[in-house]
């Protein structure tokens, strides 16, 4: 007999919307802090220019920041710390897993300048892979630059509407999108519509209301709509 896909759909779906809010896995027994990151050097900046912007695709999503110069990104993370102290030396450690969760649970974060290795994370770079989808919209070098620069500090947040995708596209294309997201949203419309999904559908409003800040009388009809629908049926 066939798995009904649409279970695995809503399983594949929560999976991604917390690798979505940039959720990095710890090793066993971390008490909190990330792991050790690669040294200095351990990546060739010399092909990037000021204004790039680059990607480190993961498993299920994409992390975006714009290269300022000498080895430094800016980037979108959500975060805690710029709420609870102006310690600049505090907010520039790197993110933990527990500030990074307290943001977007509050709707906080920071767009931040860090190392080319901090923002990597270990993983591999792609540079300007996302202009060939928006053509003749690519802002010159220095505008995409500047306006990351300007943008630095503490933000609000929110995976549907104020995400790293967002800032960079603003900051090189000057408008703030997130193809991301556009597709969660449209994986998010089809578990919804099956009716074979109530208790996916319930799961995925009540994790909705925590991890994308939507208010709780737009998200419980999420809930409550296909459950009826199922009970129609």
């Amino acid at each position: 007999t066939m798995k009904n896909p649409v279970p695995q759909a809503a399983s594949l779906l929560l999976e991604k919307l917390l690798l979505l809010v940039h959720v990095r896995p710890l090793p066993a027994g971390s008490d909190g802090e990330p792991p050790p990151q690669p040294a200095p050097g351990y990546y060739d900046t010399s092909c990037f220019k000021r204004g790039d912007l680059l990607e480190v695709p993961r498993t299920l999503f994409i992390h975006f920041g714009i290269y300022l110069g000498e080895n430094r990104v800016a980037h979108l993370m959500p975060d805690i710390m710029p709420a609870l102290t102006g310690d600049r030396r505090q907010i520039q450690q790197v993110v933990t897993n527990k500030r990074l969760l307290l943001g977007v649970i509050t709707k906080i974060a920071s767009i931040r300048v860090d190392t080319v290795e901090d923002f990597a994370y270990g993983g591999s770079i792609l540079v300007n892979h996302m202009d060939r989808l928006f053509e003749d919209q690519v802002l010159s070098s220095e505008e995409a630059a500047r306006r990351a620069e300007k943008l630095v500090g503490a933000t609000a947040y929110s995976l549907l509407w104020n995400n790293c995708e967002h800032f960079v596209t603003y900051c090189r294309y000057g408008a703030p999108v997130s193809f991301q997201t556009d597709k969660f949203c449209e994986t998010l419309k089809m578990i919804i519509r099956d009716q074979r999904s109530v208790l996916a559908s319930v799961l995925v409003g009540l994790v909705s209301i925590v991890c994308l800040g939507l208010a709780p009388s737009t998200t419980l009809p999420t809930i409550f709509i296909p459950f009826f629908l199922w009970m129609a049926g």
